[in-house]
């Protein structure tokens, strides 16, 4: 049986890769990115297509996923941009970005309304899951949907979870970041109070990684990102920011007491005043003081 012809939207850190191990494992590929240069380097690099508009795109793919921004800029490619008009009845559209999970259960209602199928598959792994196909993705909505897809999904991801309706993949996805970013900031703080009473940073990554106190911060960006001050781990203070913000609506549209959360969202906010969107988040380490 032939496979599906793949679009991919989104040639950023994460989309390339994640384009590479698609046309790897044998999908025609079309690509599109508003970056000229970066479209025609992925396209020859992965033997795909590079379309020359987004429209053209969706109209040549069985299967069109997303992998931009944020939600905003979902809406604004499918619905404002007419990929949703232009595509078949019966395209599978796969939002792969970090968006907001009550703005694609509102999305979902309208590509329903088109005769278009649409699942929300977010990521978790980094640069390095992408380039190694090891992403985990957490999955919404219809699971005979999903079936339809999960044979192109297993081809970018080692871990594929099925979270339930539409949305649930894109709350798994910021809840999960949420967690991460608080681990983050109770790691780099131990950091800094140790080290000021003098013991030896790298000394207290190795002793937190074999006690109670280990975390995703402690085994994979301390002693690589935040000790030697690189800050390399390709993941951006303002994505970070943005996706506890998201995780912190979910809280707030379920009706949830959610201290921690907000005091979580207010620490990375006023790092990303202070240090920039741009900025690599392990450099958070050097936010200044308030």
């Amino acid at each position: 049986m032939a496979k599906q012809h793949v679009g991919l939207i989104g040639l950023g850190k994460m989309g390339a890769p994640m384009a590479a191990n698609i046309a790897k494992a044998g999908y025609p590929l079309s690509v599109f990115d508003l970056n000229e240069a970066v479209k025609k380097d992925v396209a020859a690099a992965t033997g795909g297509k590079a379309a020359p508009d987004a429209i053209s795109l969706a109209r040549d793919c069985n299967i069109v996923i997303t992998m931009v921004p944020d939600g905003k800029a979902v809406h604004a490619l499918l619905i404002d941009g007419g990929l949703a008009d232009a595509a078949a009845a019966g395209t599978i559209f796969i939002d792969m970005s970090s968006s907001d999970p009550t703005g694609t259960r509102e999305l979902g209602k309208e590509m329903q309304a088109r005769g278009l199928k649409f699942i929300d598959a977010p990521v978790s792994g980094g640069v390095k899951g992408a380039e190694n196909a090891t992403l985990s993705i957490m999955i919404g909505g219809d699971p005979a949907v999903i079936d339809e897809c999960e044979d192109l999904l297993s081809t970018m991801g080692s871990q594929l979870f099925r979270t339930g309706a539409l949305g649930c993949g894109h709350a798994m996805k910021a809840l999960n970041n949420y967690v991460s970013a608080a681990g983050a900031v109770a790691a780099i703080e131990a950091l800094r109070m140790g080290e000021a009473f003098g013991l030896d940073p790298t000394h207290m990554a190795d002793i937190l990684n074999v006690s109670t106190g280990r975390n995703n911060t402690t085994e994979k960006k301390l002693k690589q990102h935040v000790i030697p001050r690189t800050y390399a781990s390709g993941f951006s203070l303002g994505l970070m920011t943005k996706d506890i913000a998201t995780a912190v609506s979910v809280g707030k549209a379920t009706g949830q007491d959610i201290p921690f959360a907000e005091s979580c969202l207010a620490y990375w906010a006023d790092a990303l005043e202070k240090i920039g969107p741009d900025a690599d988040h392990t450099a958070v380490v050097d936010k200044p003081k308030s």
